[in-house]
């Protein structure tokens, strides 16, 4: 199977798999802990749901410009993906898979942004690197991504795990909280109706774009 037309579930599965194979044991079970501890908290089930209203945000993409929600429904229904930083290999691989998806979604008049909470310089890097048509908006503190029910904190044996293998969440954020977003996708219709939700407290789950794109299609009527 060529790689256009592999699923990104399937790219997902790839890195996790490989992971499997170069981690020891006791690190991945590092891992496994704490999404078991956060499916038990209940976070799933808080998010922002199906038919509710999304709360407006205005958030600064990677070049420092202001980036209204309220402006963007003006235009068309928007695509809003929630990533956890450019450190995950798991969010790089979804926000590449959107990049390629793209050019359907402005045919069909939806627009798409990207939201994380790391800094606008780290936003920058990635949005280059990955060349990513969208825009990539900073949300500090993850006051945007609290308000849609998706903000948790990392516990102390997970904090110490990624600094052990050289993640520095708090300076990629630029803030010390350690917290973080689950990865979460999200369509919004123009009068700001939630059409498409969802967000695992498993990260290397997600939806795949084709989900969120027919939400969107489905009152563009194009």
């Amino acid at each position: 199977m060529s790689e256009m037309t592999t699923s990104l579930q399937d790219q997902l599965d790839e890195i996790t798999a490989n992971t499997r194979h170069l981690v020891q044991a006791e690190r991945l079970a590092i891992g496994e802990r704490a999404i078991e501890d956060l499916f038990a908290s209940g976070v799933e089930e808080r998010i922002l749901p199906v038919g509710a209203i999304a709360p407006e945000f205005a958030l600064k993409d990677s070049s420092g410009k202001m980036v209204r929600s309220a402006d963007l429904l003006g235009v068309g229904p928007l695509v809003i993906k929630f990533f956890r930083g450019r450190w995950c290999s798991y969010c790089v691989t979804e926000l590449e898979t959107w990049r390629d998806h793209y050019g359907q979604l402005r045919e069909r008049g939806v627009l798409m942004v990207a939201v994380g909470p790391q800094i606008e310089r780290q936003s920058d890097f990635m949005a280059n690197q990955h060349g990513l048509p969208f825009p990539v908006l900073s949300d500090p503190d993850n006051k945007v991504a609290e308000q849609f029910g998706l903000v948790w904190k990392l516990p102390e044996y997970l904090q110490t795990y990624y600094r052990s293998i050289l993640v520095n969440i708090p300076f990629v954020n630029g803030d010390q909280s350690w917290r973080l977003p689950l990865p979460a996708t999200y369509v919004i219709a123009r009068d700001g109706r939630v059409l498409f939700a969802e967000a695992h407290a498993d990260f290397r789950v997600r939806p795949e774009p084709e989900e969120a794109l027919a939400a969107a299609i489905a009152v563009t009527g194009r």
